[in-house]
């Protein structure tokens, strides 16, 4: 029986309290409660009667309980919050969730198959298990990092290796769970987003200077592992520049002509140089090779250098190309 006089001592992360009544023997009200066991509870019409009020859901401890079709879209009103609440293992089942806000809730193993998400606030929260088959997953927001990755840095960060090394091991399976469940439902940009994150997740978990953490470190700088056809011409282009400046250095051939930087030179004719070294990166990277201007000296192995990388990242880039157009 609630009580009539007591309101709940509940204090939400931003200091507001609950106006709610407190239960007996208890100073929380029957949504804070932690001595309430809601496994199997059917709270489902309950809950929106709550939500219909406006006010506040922040800290609800729904741990286990019966949602299966619970509507919580806010028809012409500012979408309903249910922040920072215990869903573990809640059964969420064909929720109606439309721009709902589920910001650091706590959703280990909660069902919500089938459910609607479309535009959910489901940012900071805890998604290890969630079982999202046939949930609508367009728009959703997934903040900029899941849970145990933002956590596993901070312990990485404090030194504490062996703690970081199990959130990310969480977080690269929270990733992996999501990409697949989108894979499953055709939305192949988000699956390839995850993909992105699941492979910086478990780049983590290398050892900090081992081969394989700088080789991870180095598909992703060149293709964010096959997900970025930018980062292909990004690299191309700085192979180019680059490459044009050691040939500058180290002088081509022109006929009789040596192009080469000179300080006794002057500066249009050294930018003139440059010009012409830059047209010959382009056509030894594109291995195009038109023979007009060749290598001389060390200029020899940088020329064999840059063709060998420029034909491995023109392969690259038609793959990770028609990877990204075939979705």
């Amino acid at each position: 029986m609630d009580s009539e006089d007591l309101h709940c001592a509940y204090k939400g992360s931003s200091g507001s309290g609950c106006d709610g009544k407190v239960v007996s023997g208890s100073t929380f009200c029957f949504w804070h409660c932690p001595d309430i066991d809601k496994s199997g509870m059917e709270l489902t019409r309950r809950l929106e009667k709550r939500a219909r009020t406006g006010r506040s859901m922040e800290g609800f401890l729904l741990k286990g309980a019966n949602l299966e079709n619970v509507n919580l879209v806010n028809h012409g009103g500012e979408p309903f919050r249910l922040i920072g609440a215990d869903l573990n293992r809640a059964n969420l089942h064909k929720a109606h969730l439309y721009q709902v806000s589920l910001l650091q809730c706590n959703l280990l193993k909660a069902n919500l198959s089938g459910a609607n998400l479309h535009f959910t606030d489901l940012s900071g929260c805890n998604l290890l298990g969630v079982n999202f088959k046939q949930a609508r997953l367009d728009e959703v927001y997934w903040g900029d990092r899941l849970l145990q990755e933002r956590l596993g840095y901070e312990q990485q960060r404090s030194h504490q290796d062996e703690s970081a090394q199990s959130l990310f091991q969480e977080a690269e399976e929270v990733a992996r769970n999501i990409r697949r469940n989108c894979e499953s439902q055709g939305l192949f940009a988000i699956a390839g987003d995850f993909f992105y994150r699941e492979m910086v997740i478990r780049r983590q978990r290398y050892p900090k200077w081992s081969y394989d953490r700088g080789l991870s470190l180095l598909v992703d700088l060149i293709s964010g592992y096959g997900e970025k056809p930018r980062r292909v011409i990004s690299f191309a282009a700085g192979l180019i520049v680059l490459f044009s400046f050691i040939y500058l250095l180290f002088g081509v051939q022109e006929g009789e002509r040596l192009i080469q930087y000179s300080p006794d030179q002057s500066f249009l004719v050294n930018a003139r140089n440059w010009f012409d070294t830059l047209y010959y990166s382009v056509v030894t990277f594109t291995t195009l090779g038109y023979g007009d201007i060749t290598p001389v000296g060390m200029s020899r192995f940088f020329a064999a250098l840059e063709a060998f990388t420029g034909s491995f990242s023109m392969a690259l880039f038609v793959v990770v190309f028609v990877k990204k157009m075939s979705r």
